[in-house]
């Protein structure tokens, strides 16, 4: 069940890399206890959208609003003292690390006597994984030994840290099997179970109407459909993507 106001709002983005335009007069939005999904294909501006609401980039034009009231993300930290998580595709996890030091790297826990407090961080590791229903052996495992849909659940979790509202995924099942996509998309339920409100970003339309809710489509930058996933039929998203959706009868091209 969604809230009426979204909690996350952009509208009317642009964003011009010298004579390119990334993004022209974007739309987006995101409510809490929902997963929206962004494709598009390649090109089609959902990495610069990403970043923009990530605070990597800054919009040339446009309003972001959080909460209701706007807001100026000018660095990625502002973006996460707003209560905002990205998890880029390529997770930034520590390799020779155990889960418990990717978790809290970064953010340790002091102890008494010692400078780590190990035995709490091991503790609030397994608590939070355990709310997760993550398939992780130990959290004192190095996450090289993990498995792909393991490691993309590390890098989740420890996004869950620091209590956001909101949680974005770039391409959470890129290179994984079948089994591992099926864990990383029961996850992402489980996000939106916690009422938190979750962006996709991903090339997999089967995940995309697997986990979904909403999809916004972008094409050249610009808004080019946006759809329930209940409804829409995997050819309408494959048109929209394409461009074909012009050439669709009105009926098939409708959009939400």
């Amino acid at each position: 069940m969604t809230s009426t106001d979204p909690i996350l709002s952009l509208t009317g983005i642009d964003k011009r890399f010298g004579a390119v335009q990334a993004l022209a007069g974007v739309d987006f939005s995101v409510h809490a206890g929902e997963v929206v999904a962004l494709v598009g294909d390649n090109g089609a501006g959902k990495s610069t959208l990403v970043k923009t609401i990530a605070g990597v980039y800054q919009p040339d034009a446009g309003e972001i609003r959080f909460d209701g009231r706007p807001v100026t993300l000018s660095r990625p930290a502002d973006a996460t003292a707003l209560g905002i998580a990205t998890v880029f595709q390529d997770l930034s996890l520590c390799r020779n690390l155990d889960v418990v030091a990717n978790l809290f790297l970064g953010r340790e826990l002091p102890g008494r006597l010692r400078p780590l407090n190990e035995i709490a961080m091991e503790r609030e590791a397994w608590s939070l994984l355990r709310s997760l229903s993550a398939k992780i052996p130990s959290v004192r495992t190095p996450v090289e030994l993990l498995s792909g849909g393991q490691r993309q659940t590390v890098a989740i979790a420890r996004s869950l840290l620091g209590n956001p509202r909101v949680v974005l995924l770039d391409e959470p099942t890129a290179a994984l099997g079948v089994a591992q996509t099926a864990e990383v998309l029961d996850l992402i339920r489980r996000l939106r179970q916690r009422d938190l409100a979750v962006i996709l970003i991903s090339h997999n339309l089967a995940d995309v109407q697997a986990v979904a809710d909403r999809v916004v489509v972008l094409r050249l930058g610009r808004n080019a459909a946006e759809f329930d996933v209940a409804t829409v039929a995997t050819e309408a998203l494959v048109a929209a993507i394409t461009g074909a959706d012009e050439r669709l009868p009105a009926e098939e091209a409708e959009h939400v």
